[in-house]
């Protein structure tokens, strides 16, 4: 018996001792000393340069984390909401899906449905979406020919099976289902085989490194040569996101007309996929996937790079860039397609266990608990195809989008296209899933934070972990730390950027120093019962953006300014419907914050925390302002018009105005006029 799985087998002993079955091994992965040179004819002639590198971090299996707290709740509500029944109301992923050989759409929405519930029915370690998850699975395992081929047989697309793969892995990680690797094995046989004359095309070129994530995920259980070749071959035939980057042309707001102009020029054909939203969320991985064969630290600083040209020229308040559907620029009246939110976050998830960059878990927060809810309804029955910060009004209008439609920022079953109704599933619980991961050097990492509990294997013992939290509005983490026998291994515990004074304890005694933008690393002995403690100090912090705007933001909650809020029904939607929202208050505001001194004028008031933090009653912390009416800024077409450079003027009163975290104000102001007058204020 190997090695990992005499630790997969001693782990689900651990965990039927302890009555929680469910839970799988998080061993690290064996990986082989096998390693390929590239060529570039498209063909599998080169071999045999560089290993395939692991991790800094190795993600664990799903359901080793199971949510606790507010973040169950989150879940549960995804559960009893649309993720729970979509397959009941809506017929693309129902009975007559072609994922479930019917007669009815058969490309991705299967799939991506299906990515989505196993990662929540896992987690929640829920019966009745493990049964509906199930059927896909079952289907699809049938569904393989004698060739290796799988799915549908009125496609032939690459794409859709990427997306499939994904769940698969999923799946087998909770399960150890004997059938998936075999079948895996077989497809990807197929596939080397079939690329050279039926290359990557379309969405499968652009989303390649999807793929490449499964095919090393199987190489690292089997070792096989031949997926070598196969990660080459995708590699050379998907499209170079890292050379895109590394010479970045896209600043500019993507307009039909922009797109259709750049097309004509030498070198931009691909201009419409290379802008879209969704490729580039998805995209952002690339680097950082491709260098555990490179090693080469240039391609996982290319995450890093990719994130920071989107920041500069398409970056948004609450984390995401811009992209209706293609980039938009930084005005925060453009909006994020939930689909690119939801893939985004999973790029930061991966990237982050490859590289082990503390950066990617502040940016993954930031998305988690702001662009995530911010385009969901609080009970989870409704989404937004686009969400924006500055949001006036969810209603029948063509502007601002580059390139959606005037459905885009309803909130509905639908609105402007179903792909993100059968794929925001995924957001909440790999999240959760990513919470905790394990070190190279067979240590437990805190990546992430919420209330949560872990059974982890590190170092032929089982680690349990129950971690208690109001994070993310309270700075205040208290995990206790169970192995089940004495153990030394290195915790290391991501510190925010913004937690300057961070503090850590072990048992009551302070630890060392805790820099924050880093991970903090204690080493010791660890015995049951021990008991570590953060404290994040959380000042609320002024940032700069669009022409000189400013919003607020507290530990990794964005806040924005609520405008009142009349739902009227569009139509009738099976269990749901769609809705527009109009605005019932005024919103245009000026702040009267200096950004360049600490914003102790900025009052914080807090709450109990409840079962739905993001939802606007019972939020759990506000913050209080000075603000002034400003006259002059308006709106046009149901969209707030671009903000001025600040500082600007009003003769208005002053007047203290409430913010509330981002996601509890379906309409809202999060970006600011900044008011003159605060230049020579003193806090």
């Amino acid at each position: 018996m190997s090695s990992r799985f005499q630790s997969l087998f001693s782990r689900r002993q651990f965990v039927k001792d302890l009555g929680m079955a469910g839970f799988v091994s998080s061993a690290p992965s064996a990986f082989s000393s096998m390693c390929f040179a590239q060529s570039g004819d498209g063909g599998s002639a080169g071999r045999l340069t560089s290993p395939i590198q692991p991790g800094v971090f190795e993600l664990l299996p799903l359901g080793s984390i199971r949510p606790r707290g507010w973040l169950k709740s989150q879940l549960q509500l995804q559960a009893d909401g649309l993720s729970g029944h979509l397959d009941e109301t809506w017929p693309d992923v129902g009975p007559t899906s072609g994922w479930l050989g019917g007669t009815g759409e058969s490309w991705e929405r299967g799939p991506y449905y299906l990515d989505g519930l196993i990662a929540l029915a896992y987690s929640l370690d829920d019966e009745r979406l493990k049964a509906k998850a199930q059927k896909f699975i079952e289907w699809t395992i049938k569904s393989q020919a004698s060739n290796g081929m799988f799915g549908p047989v009125s496609n032939d697309d690459w794409w859709p099976r990427m997306v499939m793969l994904k769940a698969l892995t999923q799946y087998h990680e909770a399960t150890t289902d004997p059938r998936v690797i075999p079948m895996m094995t077989r497809y990807f046989e197929y596939q080397l085989a079939a690329l050279p004359t039926r290359p990557l095309t379309s969405w499968g070129k652009f989303r390649w490194q999807d793929q490449l994530l499964t095919v090393l995920w199987l190489y690292d259980r089997t070792a096989d040569p031949a997926l070598l070749d196969l990660m080459h071959l995708l590699h050379v035939q998907g499209y170079d996101w890292v050379a895109q980057y590394d010479h970045f042309q896209y600043k500019e707001r993507m307009s039909e007309a922009h797109l259709a102009l750049m097309s004509k020029i030498t070198g931009f054909q691909d201009v419409k996929m290379a802008t879209h939203g969704v490729n580039n969320g998805e995209a952002a991985k690339t680097g950082a996937v491709w260098s555990r064969i490179t090693g080469a630290s240039s391609d996982g600083q290319a995450v890093l790079k990719m994130i920071a040209e989107l920041e500069k020229y398409h970056g948004l308040p609450n984390g995401m860039f811009s992209c209706d559907e293609h980039l938009a620029g930084r005005s925060p009246s453009q909006g994020s397609e939930l689909c690119t939110v939801v893939e985004y976050m999973y790029s930061l998830e991966q990237s982050l266990a490859i590289l082990g960059d503390a950066s990617l878990g502040d940016r993954l927060e930031k998305l988690a608990f702001n662009a995530l809810p911010g385009t969901l309804t609080d009970d989870m029955w409704a989404h937004q195809y686009d969400q924006q910060p500055n949001q006036v009004e969810c209603s029948l209008h063509k502007e601002p989008w580059t390139t959606n439609g005037p459905e885009s920022n309803l909130y509905g079953l639908e609105p402007n296209f179903g792909c993100c109704t059968a794929n925001f599933s995924q957001g909440w619980p790999k999240f959760a899933a990513s919470l905790f991961m394990t070190s190279a050097q067979g240590g437990l990492v805190a990546a992430a934070y919420s209330p949560c509990e872990a059974y982890i294997s590190l170092q032929g013992a089982m680690v349990h972990v129950i971690e208690e939290t109001e994070y993310p509005f309270r700075g205040t983490i208290r995990m206790a730390v169970n192995p089940s026998r004495p153990l030394k291994f290195p915790f290391l515990l991501r510190i925010p950027h913004w937690a300057d004074g961070a503090e850590v304890r072990v048992n009551g005694r302070m630890e060392g120093s805790a820099q924050s933008g880093s991970f903090a690393r204690v080493e010791r002995e660890w015995k049951q019962g021990d008991i570590v403690e953060l404290n994040f100090p959380m000042q609320p912090r002024v940032i700069a953006g669009f022409n000189e705007s400013i919003s607020i933001e507290r530990g990794p909650v964005v806040f924005a300014y609520n405008i009142g809020q009349g739902w009227l029904k569009l139509r009738d939607r099976g269990m749901t419907a769609d809705w527009q929202v109009y605005p019932t208050s005024r919103w245009n505001y000026a702040l009267a914050v200096n950004p360049l001194a600490q914003p102790q004028a900025i009052a914080v008031s807090e709450s109990a925390l409840t079962d739905r933090p993001f939802a606007l009653e019972g939020t759990p912390t506000q913050l209080h302002v000075k603000a002034r009416f400003l006259p002059s800024w308006m709106a046009s077409e149901g969209v707030a018009n671009t903000l001025a450079q600040s500082p600007v003027e009003s003769s208005e009163r002053e007047e203290t105005i409430t913010l509330v975290p981002y996601a509890a104000a379906k309409l809202r102001i999060t970006s600011f006029p900044r008011l003159k007058a605060t230049l020579t204020q003193t806090p």
